[in-house]
């Protein structure tokens, strides 16, 4: 454990909360995080209580009294349905899995480039509008001069040379939001999650507003502040890209997700960038459910975060410049992108609110469809490959089964996740779906 661990202990032990907001010792101002509890009080399981859950893990449920002749025990028919709810669940989390690495591994390539590279590049290769993976066959010597392929991914994301999914940050943060779960349940603490950051996530692995907060926890400096000190990225995607795990161990619970992931967010970010988070993990969340059309998981991430805030706005435009494209083609999508990045074009590529954007855009002009939304997130430039990832995730759990989902996409994954985290590499999506259900709340479990 990490020298700092003590500390912080005493903190989410003490002072700190369920939601990771510690003490203030340095003089510094709380930063201003968002809370969604406040205005949307939670009901801890079987107690019949509100309020958010104890600093010290979930709350305990109340068993009802024995009969006498031991301890209760839960009729086979209960625990029968609850395995097969869970399996079921694992299905559908399974083609999440897929479905973000499916969506990163398309957008890898091609990240950083501008968006007249990419459209020059599939041109070029006989790919546009964009439909299957990017490729270096014939392609012309003057636009691969002009806009090179991003070097640390070329060699293991393009058509010809995917076998297996490469490490990516992406992939990377949701594993880590799994270990969470698995290590500390639903109750964890933002001292948890930096911990676990320090035990598990090489330093180098991390960059903008994570490597800033990675540094000011080995400087000393205690979450939440970590977010805040010497951080101007702090506003971008990071957070957003952690809150898949969130929005799929509570499926159906959109609001529970967004509480969820915010107790993670603020280690790295503030005000916008905690709320793409909460967003994304609420959307998430509501297509695990199993019950909601696309329209509906984008609705429920907007019910979660400031109305008025510059994240909901920005949803908003990307959804409602989609709705007014009137020919529902790959093709016209172009005109809604050219739209965003005149709105948007004077943002860093990585701030959360273009992406955002062009998220909700994509979502809802593919109208869910799974080759539709990540080839119409990736053609539309910015964070390529965590916007590919946010919506394969989204449309993976929409398709409902990894069976559901096109094989083009799929087979070249060799159910091979590369990472450096936790000792899991190589693991399958299928482990993964498994495990991750495993930690989820189910509807009838409550929060």
């Amino acid at each position: 454990m990490h020298a700092l661990a003590p500390a912080w202990g005493t903190a989410a032990g003490g002072g700190q909360g369920a939601a990771g907001r510690a003490p203030d010792t340095r003089g510094h101002p709380a930063p201003d995080h968002p809370d969604p509890r406040k205005g949307a009080p939670r009901r801890d399981a079987g107690s019949g209580a509100t309020g958010p859950p104890p600093a010290g893990g979930p709350a305990r449920v109340e068993q009802p009294p024995s009969d006498g002749d031991g301890p209760h025990r839960e009729p086979d028919g209960t625990r029968r349905d609850a395995g097969n709810a869970r399996s079921a669940l694992a299905t559908r989390l399974e083609a999440a899995w897929l479905g973000r690495a499916a969506g990163c591994l398309l957008g890898k390539p091609v990240e950083k480039l501008p968006l007249e590279g990419i459209r020059e590049i599939a041109r070029g290769t006989g790919n546009w509008p964009l439909d299957g993976w990017f490729t270096q066959k014939g392609l012309d010597p003057g636009t691969a001069a002009r806009h090179p392929w991003n070097r640390r991914s070329a060699g293991t994301s393009l058509a010809e040379n995917i076998s297996g999914m490469p490490e990516d940050d992406d992939l990377n943060y949701p594993l880590l939001g799994l270990l969470l779960l698995e290590a500390h349940g639903h109750g964890f603490t933002t001292a948890d999650v930096a911990r676990l950051w320090l035990e598990e996530l090489p330093a180098g692995r991390t960059f903008t507003a994570e490597r800033v907060a990675y540094r000011n926890l080995l400087d000393g400096v205690e979450p939440p502040h970590t977010a805040a000190l010497r951080n101007p990225f702090r506003e971008w995607i990071g957070a957003l890209i952690r809150a898949d795990v969130h929005g799929l161990t509570h499926p159906g619970d959109p609001r529970a997700a967004a509480d969820q992931v915010w107790r993670d967010a603020v280690l790295t970010h503030t005000a916008n960038g905690v709320y793409g988070a909460m967003f994304a993990a609420a959307m998430v969340a509501a297509a695990a459910g199993g019950d909601r059309d696309v329209h509906g998981c984008l609705a429920a991430g907007l019910a979660v975060v400031p109305s008025r805030s510059r994240l909901a706005r920005a949803v908003r435009f990307g959804r409602d410049t989609a709705r007014g494209e009137r020919t529902r083609t790959a093709a016209g999508f172009a005109d809604v992108v050219d739209t965003l990045h005149a709105a948007y074009g004077d943002h860093h590529w990585v701030h959360v609110l273009p992406n955002a954007s062009l998220l909700a855009a994509a979502l809802t002009h593919a109208d869910g469809d799974f080759s539709g939304s990540i080839t119409r997130v990736v053609s539309g430039g910015w964070d390529t490959d965590s916007n590919g990832a946010t919506a394969g995730s989204v449309a993976g759990l929409l398709a409902g089964s990894p069976a559901a989902l096109p094989s083009r996409w799929t087979e070249p994954l060799r159910n091979r996740l590369a990472t450096t985290v936790g000792g899991l590499d190589g693991i399958g999506f299928d482990t993964l779906a498994r495990r991750t259900a495993q930690v989820a709340l189910l509807p009838q479990e409550g929060t």
